[in-house]
């Protein structure tokens, strides 16, 4: 087991002993349901879904309330997601009976934190050491280079290997917020479109079928949204570097340090992760690629020389923050995915323009990997109905429309930056911010940079290509 200090082994410990409960629970439990062929279960109420809004509501409000620094505690969060998830998991286990589907639910739960955990703790290892100058030329690379890295070692990779070189690197300057939220929108989102080990969503889409390097197809999306983004932050940065005082570009000119990199065996390790993601699969609740990811975190932990990660101020906080509060939302979500799955045809969900915004909003609200899975399940079911014209399909075994996919995958994975929640990256990115003094906008505030910025560029993608 790795290292921990001791804020970590007490949250840690509960999480373990509510994830094993449930696991001794849920197995006998979904073994029963299958042998007596329970396989048919009634949609949950609309009105169960209120737990999963309120869920939302507490992440959006509370940090402005007097209780924010009581919600600063990540076991707090821990208590209100597993208060909100009371009834959902009464709903599975005894009142409609579908422990097949919870069970599902913390598995998957398992597997995310596991690759996230994984990636944070190895990418940790690595420290890239200096103080460049912090002009835009300089900022401008780090993003561009964020941007395209990150499909190859996954949004979560990407995002921290670079965010604290960012931070290092900008820390003398007094404008710097933007940087950060350009670099949630591109780096920690939009760069992990190319490739399945990019990012969850289209992960999910490999494990159903999808040919691996067929999200290639999202190149022209991809390089419009990347490239508008770039330039925007470009200007910006340039605008907003033009009104730091001579002091304070002063000051970043004399601490100028070239960079070095230190821990770079953590490169194999994190090569050691994708492969397990892309060539182990688990099934019947074994979680062998998961232990082998541990694997490669815990090979990361005796290979990295001594100090590395105290020098990088490593910390577990931003990882247990999000292990925190996506347990609530994995648990919480559970009826409002029910009711996608089940109702999904029936919202005129029936163009590209419609499964891109679709996919999208929710993909912001939501998880995007569950709703990406909910919308492909959709229209290959669409596909089969006759209700979406079956030309041009992505394969034989996935017989949904290439743009239809298309816009599913688009819209998972580039709204999945509209809120700090759409995309699990995007929360740690924000603690580490926190966490060196950039004062991040609340829940709220973010979501005005993102309405500001972001809807802009998928308008112009849905102009393009999802018309």
């Amino acid at each position: 087991m790795l290292a921990s200090p001791a804020p970590f082994s007490g949250l840690y410990a509960r999480m373990v002993a509510l994830t094993c409960a449930l696991l001794a629970i849920l197995s006998p439990a979904t073994a029963f349901a299958e042998s007596h062929g329970t396989a048919h279960h009634a949609l949950p109420p609309i009105w169960s879904t209120a737990f999963f809004v309120i869920m939302l509501l507490s992440i959006a409000i509370l940090p402005l309330t007097p209780l924010c620094h009581w919600w600063e505690h990540n076991s707090n969060k821990l208590i209100v997601g597993l208060a909100l998830s009371a009834y959902p998991l009464a709903l599975l286990l005894v009142i409609q009976p579908n422990p097949h589907l919870l069970q599902e639910t913390v598995f998957e739960y398992i597997s995310f934190i596991v690759l996230l955990g994984t990636l944070f703790y190895v990418s940790g290892g690595i420290l890239l050491t200096g103080d460049l100058k912090a002009t835009p030329t300089t900022n401008f690379a780090f993003l561009a280079i964020g941007t395209l890295s990150a499909s190859l070692i996954g949004t979560t990779g990407a995002s921290m290997l670079l965010i604290r070189p960012v931070l290092r690197t900008n820390q003398e300057r007094k404008n710097k917020v933007h940087i950060v939220i350009f670099f949630i929108f591109l780096v920690s989102n939009v760069g992990g479109s190319l490739l399945p080990i990019g990012d969850p969503p289209l992960f999910l889409g490999y494990l159903h079928g999808v040919p691996f390097f067929w999200t290639l197809s999202l190149a022209p999306q991809f390089a419009v949204v990347a490239g508008l983004l770039l330039a925007i932050f470009y200007a910006m940065d340039s605008y907003y570097y033009a009104r730091e005082t001579v002091a304070a570009k002063l000051d970043d000119s004399i601490h100028v340090v070239p960079l070095q990199i230190f821990g770079s065996i953590n490169l194999l390790w994190l090569l050691g992760i994708l492969l397990c993601v892309t060539s182990i699969r688990s099934e019947h609740g074994l979680f062998v690629r998961e232990a082998a990811m541990i694997g490669c975190a815990i090979g990361s932990k005796l290979t990295t020389p001594e100090g590395t990660r105290e020098r990088n101020a490593f910390s577990w906080g931003p990882i247990l923050e999000v292990a925190a509060l996506f347990i609530g939302i994995f648990l919480t979500m559970i009826p409002a995915l029910e009711i996608l799955r089940a109702e999904g045809g029936n919202l005129g969900v029936n163009s590209p323009l419609r499964f891109f915004w679709i996919t999208g909003a929710l993909s912001s609200v939501l998880d995007n990997a569950p709703t990406y899975l909910v919308f492909f399940e959709t229209a290959q079911g669409m596909t089969e109905q006759g209700l979406l014209e079956a030309t041009n399909l992505v394969s034989d075994q996935v017989k949904i429309p290439a743009t239809i996919l298309q816009a599913i995958s688009a819209g998972a994975v580039f709204m999945g930056a509209n809120t700090y929640i759409g995309n699990g990256p995007n929360f740690m990115v924000k603690a580490i911010a926190d966490s060196h003094g950039v004062e991040m906008p609340s829940f709220f505030g973010y979501i005005r940079w993102s309405v500001t910025l972001l809807i802009p560029s998928f308008i112009l993608v849905t102009l393009l290509f999802f018309r």
